[in-house]
C-alpha cells in the first residue's frame, strides 16, 4: 500500500522473533525507486546487503557502517547500521529495525532518535517488538500497527545436561570465558561447536555460522549476539545461565529479554524448544508462560539525548548533551563512549586551548565519535583521541600517513590465541573507521582497502584457531554420518589405530583402548566403536593364544609383550622362579576370554624362567647328592645364583671332593670369594634375575646397568639384590662374581710371597680403580698396614681366604712370581 498525493505512510511491524518482519521491510523497500534500512549490529547489515546486492547488483547496493562504507555512485538502497543512515539523503522507503532497542542505555537514545526524525518520502517503516507498542503512540503518533504473529510455537523443554542437548542447539552465555568453557565441554562430547561472540567481526561470523548451517557441526555456542536477527537452523536454545554483566552491575534477564533470544529456535513454521543447561537453574514459571506466549511487559521509557548540539564552546556542548529530557517517558541514557571521551579530552589544557570556534569544536566532537571497539576501560583510547585531534589542529586536518602506517602496521601480525586476534581485529575497527574520514587522509581509499584486507586476513585466522580448538573434525564428520543413519563402517590397522568410516577415532594397544585426544564423541560413536573392539579384541585372544614363543617378550618393568604391545605384567609369586601373572586392565576383556590370555602367558612365562635360568631350577631340585652338597644347592638357587662363599663357611669347608665334582656338575663353581653359577653370568640371565628379584620384593627402581663388570654401590639397593644380578659386594664396590674371583686369585698368588703394596697392575686384573683396591681386598680376607714403604696387605688372620694354588703358566702364577718390595 503506497502513499498517494503526496501522503506518507508510517507503518510499525511489531511480534516476535520469526514473523519475517526484516524479509518483508526489506521486500516493500526493493518495490521502491530508493530506500534506506538500519540494522542494531554491523553483522546484520552485512548479511543483508550480501542478500539485496545478490538481488538488485551492487552497483545499485550501498553499505553504511561505522567501519565499512561501500556507496556506488549510482547506489538507490542504502543498508546501514543505525548509527550510520545517512538521514541528509532523501530516500522514497526508509526502515528502522529493532526499534524496542529504545530500551537500550547505552544505544537507545540514538533508535529513539530515528523513531522521531527518520523518515521516507513515501512510506516509513519500524520493526520490533510488541512491547515498544505504547510509546510508539508518543513517538510516531501516526504509525499504522500491524501486527505480526510468529510462524510456529515456541516451547519450554526444562533442564538438560549440555551432553545431552539435541542436535542443531544453541547454547547461551554470557560472557567470553563461559562460551569458551562450554564450547570445550561440546567439543569433547559431541565432536565440536560453532561459536558466535559480539566481538567477532562478520567474516568471522559468517565463517563460523556457515560451519554451523553446513551441517559441520550440530552445535553452537553463543553470547546474546545471537539474539537480533541472525537467521539459522536452530531447534533449541539452552540458557547457561539467566542474568548478565550490563557494563554496571549483575542483573536477571528480563522476560523479554529470554523471548528475544528463545525465539530464535524454529524457523519459520518449524517449531522450537528452549531450555536452561550447565549450572542454571530451571525457570520460573511466570517467565515460561510469558515467554511461550509472547506476553511481556510494556516498555514504559526510552532513552533519549540532545541532538540539537551547541558548539560554540566545549561547555556548551557538553551542556547541550546534558540537557535534560522534554517529556516524561524520555529518560537520559549513560554517558556514550563519545560524551565521556570528549569530557576526558576537555581536561586536557592543550585541547582546551585548541578547541576553539565552532570548526574546531565540531571537529573535536567528530574525533570523539571514533569508537572504542577494544573495549579497554582505560584512558588508553582517549590517548588515542588526543593525538588525532592533535594532529588535525597541527596539520591541517589530515593525519601524517607515517604514524598512521605504523598504528596499523603493529596489528598485522596473525600469530596469537583467539583473544589476541580478537583484539587485533578490534584495533582494525577503529582505523577502519578512521580510514572511512576521508577528509582526515591524504590516501583515504588506499587506506580503506588495507585495514578491509587486515580485518579479512585476521578474520581468516580467528576462524582457524576457533575451529582448531573447539572443532574435532573427525569425530563431527563421524557423528554427520551416524545421524545419516546406518552402522559405521570401522576397522583396526595393522599399527593399533582404530578407524570409523576411514577416520582415527583412537589406538589399541595390546587389549587396551586410548581414544584420540581424549573425546569420546557422544553415545553413539562410543557404541560404534565399542562394536569394533570387541570384535577385533576377540580375534586377538584367538591369535594371542596360537602365538608362537617368539611372539612374547618381557620389558624391563615386568610387562609382558605381545607383538611389542603390552598385554599382562609379572606379579609376586610364591618364590622369585615362580612369579604370578596378572593380564593388564581392559574393559574389552569379559572372564572367559581374559583367561585364556592369562593361561597362555603363564604358560609361556614359565617356559622362559625355565630355559633361561635351567641351572639354577637344577639347584633347587636337586639329585644324588649328598646333605652338605644338597644344603650349598639350596642356598645358591635361593640367592638366585651367586652366594659370597662366608655366608655358607662351614657348609663349603665340609664339602668332598666328590661333593665339589658333583656341585661342578651343576654349573657351579666354588670360588675363593663366592659360589655362583657362570651360566647367570650372561646378560640375558642375570637381567631376568635382576627383575624377578625386583618382582618379588615388590620392589622398585631401575634395572641394574647390563654388561657392567662392576658398579658404584648404592645404598637404596640391598646386596641381595646385587647377587641376584650375578654381583658380590665388596667394600664400595659391586663387582661381578668371576671378576671378583679373579682379583682374589691374583692377590692369593703375590700374598703367598709375603705382605704387597696395592698396585695399578693389580687393579687392572679387576678393573677397579686403585683408590678403591684397599677397600676391595678388606672385605675379601687382607688387612692393611702401614710400612716404610707405604700400604701394604697381608692376608687376615680372623678371615683366611680359600688357598687354591694357581695353575703353572697362568696369568696368576705369573703375578705370584713376582717381588713385592717391602
Amino acid at each position: 500500500m503506497r502513499a498517494t498525493d503526496g501522503q506518507a505512510r508510517v507503518t510499525a511491524l511489531l511480534g516476535p522473533t520469526n514473523t519475517g518482519k526484516t524479509y518483508a521491510a526489506v521486500q516493500r523497500m526493493l518495490g521502491y525507486e530508493s530506500g534506506m534500512i538500519g540494522f542494531p549490529l554491523r553483522l546484520l547489515a552485512r548479511e543483508n546487503y550480501d542478500r539485496i546486492a545478490a538481488i538488485k547488483g551492487a552497483s545499485a547496493v550501498a553499505l553504511v557502517t561505522g567501519e565499512e562504507k561501500l556507496i556506488p555512485p549510482r547506489a538507490r538502497y542504502f543498508v546501514c547500521t543505525t548509527e550510520s543512515m545517512p538521514l541528509d539523503r532523501s530516500v522514497a522507503f526508509l526502515a528502522v529495525d529493532e526499534v524496542q532497542m529504545a530500551a537500550d542505555p547505552e544505544r537507545g537514545h540514538i533508535v529513539t532518535n530515528r523513531l522521531l526524525h527518520a523518515r521516507g518520502k513515501h512510506e516509513t517503516m519500524f520493526l520490533g517488538a510488541e512491547t515498544i507498542r505504547p510509546l510508539l503512540r508518543q513517538l510516531a503518533p501516526e504509525a499504522v500497527v500491524e501486527d505480526r504473529p510468529r510462524f510456529s510455537r515456541l516451547d519450554y523443554s526444562g533442564y538438560r545436561k549440555v551432553t545431552r542437548l539435541p542436535p542443531r542447539s544453541a547454547v547461551v552465555a554470557f560472557s567470553a570465558s563461559e562460551v569458551y568453557r562450554l564450547a570445550e565441554l561440546v567439543r569433547r562430547q559431541r565432536g565440536g561447536t560453532a561459536v558466535v561472540l559480539g566481538a567477532l567481526s562478520p567474516r568471522a561470523r559468517n565463517a563460523q555460522v556457515g560451519m554451523y548451517q553446513a551441517g559441520e557441526v550440530d552445535y553452537l555456542v553463543a553470547t546474546d549476539a545471537i539474539g537480533m536477527g541472525l537467521n539459522m537452523d536452530v531447534r533449541h536454545v539452552a540458557f547457561s545461565a539467566l542474568s548478565k554483566f550490563d557494563g554496571r552491575r549483575m542483573r536477571k534477564l528480563a522476560p523479554a529479554e529470554v523471548g528475544q533470544i528463545a525465539g530464535r529456535a524454529g524457523r519459520h513454521v518449524a517449531d522450537g524448544t528452549f531450555g536452561v543447561t550447565a549450572e542454571q537453574r530451571p525457570m520460573e514459571e511466570r517467565t515460561v508462560a510469558r515467554v511461550e506466549e509472547h506476553r511481556f511487559e510494556p516498555l514504559q521509557t526510552v532513552f533519549w539525548r540532545n541532538d540539537d548540539l551547541d558548539f560554540s564552546s566545549v561547555e556548551a556542548l557538553l551542556a547541550s548533551l546534558g540537557r535534560p529530557p522534554p517529556f516524561p517517558f524520555f529518560v537520559p541514557g549513560r554517558d556514550g563512549e563519545d560524551q565521556q571521551a570528549l569530557a576526558v579530552l576537555a581536561r586536557d589544557p592543550a585541547i582546551r586551548a585548541a578547541a576553539v570556534g565552532r570548526e574546531r569544536i565540531a571537529m573535536l566532537w567528530d574525533v570523539c565519535q571514533v569508537p572504542d571497539f577494544r573495549k579497554t576501560l582505560t584512558d588508553a583510547h582517549a590517548h588515542l583521541l588526543g593525538r588525532i585531534y592533535r594532529y588535525l589542529i597541527d596539520r591541517g586536518g589530515r593525519l601524517p600517513e607515517d604514524w598512521v602506517a605504523r598504528q596499523v602496521g603493529r596489528l598485522e601480525r596473525t600469530d596469537g590465541d583467539i583473544d589476541t586476534l580478537m583484539a587485533r581485529i578490534a584495533g582494525v575497527r577503529t582505523w577502519t573507521y578512521i580510514a572511512y574520514r576521508a577528509a582526515w587522509l591524504d590516501d583515504a581509499s588506499g587506506w580503506q582497502e588495507r585495514t578491509r584486507r587486515l580485518e579479512d586476513l585476521l578474520s581468516d585466522a580467528l576462524h582457524e584457531r576457533l575451529t582448531q580448538r573447539f572443532v574435532d573434525r573427525r569425530t563431527a564428520v563421524l557423528a554427520r554420518r551416524l545421524r545419516e543413519g546406518g552402522d559405521l563402517a570401522g576397522a583396526v590397522a595393522r599399527d593399533g589405530s582404530v578407524l570409523l568410516e576411514g577416520e582415527t577415532v583412537g589406538r589399541l594397544d595390546g587389549f587396551r583402548y586410548t581414544a584420540a585426544r581424549s573425546e569420546r564423541g557422544g553415545r553413539p560413536l562410543v557404541l560404534a566403536t565399542q562394536r569394533v573392539l570387541r570384535e577385533e579384541a576377540a580375534r586377538r585372544v584367538d591369535a594371542l593364544v596360537e602365538a608362537n614363543d617368539e611372539s612374547f617378550t618381557l620389558d624391563a618393568d615386568g610387562r609382558v609383550l605381545w607383538n611389542r604391545e603390552p598385554v599382562a605384567r609379572l606379579i609376586a609369586g610364591p618364590t622369585a622362579l615362580s612369579p604370578g601373572l596378572r593380564v593388564l586392565p581392559s574393559d574389552l576383556l569379559e572372564t572367559a576370554p581374559r583367561r585364556r590370555v592369562e593361561g597362555r602367558l603363564r604358560e609361556w612365562a614359565a617356559g622362559l624362567i625355565a630355559h633361561d635360568l635351567a641351572p639354577l631350577a637344577a639347584l633347587a631340585s636337586p639329585e644324588g647328592l649328598s646333605g652338605r652338597a644338597r644344603g650349598i644347592a639350596y642356598r645358591i638357587a635361593e640367592a638366585l645364583g651367586t652366594l659370597r662363599r662366608d655366608a655358607v663357611a662351614d657348609l663349603a669347608r665340609s664339602l668332598s671332593q666328590a661333593d665339589r665334582r658333583a656341585l661342578g656338575r651343576l654349573g657351579v663353581r666354588i670360588g675363593r670369594v663366592a659360589l655362583f653359577v657362570p651360566a647367570m653370568q650372561k646378560p640375558r640371565p642375570a637381567g631376568l634375575l635382576d627383575l624377578l628379584w625386583r618382582i618379588y620384593r615388590n620392589a622398585g627402581g631401575e634395572p641394574l646397568t647390563a654388561g657392567r663388570q662392576i658398579l658404584s654401590l648404592d645404598p637404596a639397593i640391598p646386596a641381595a639384590r646385587y647377587a641376584a644380578a650375578g654381583y658380590v659386594v665388596a667394600g664400595p664396590l659391586a663387582l661381578r662374581a668371576p671378576v671378583l674371583e679373579r682379583l682374589a686369585d691374583a692377590a692369593a698368588g703375590l700374598a703367598e710371597q709375603g705382605p704387597f703394596v696395592p698396585t695399578l697392575q693389580l687393579a687392572r686384573v679387576s678393573g677397579c680403580r686403585l683408590d678403591d683396591l684397599p677397600a676391595v681386598l678388606a672385605d675379601i680376607g687382607y688387612e692393611a698396614s702401614d710400612s716404610a714403604t707405604g700400604m701394604q696387605m697381608t692376608r687376615s688372620r680372623s678371615r683366611p681366604l680359600r688357598r687354591i694354588r694357581a695353575r703353572p703358566g697362568s696369568p696368576f702364577a705369573k703375578l705370584a712370581s713376582l717381588k713385592v718390595g717391602l
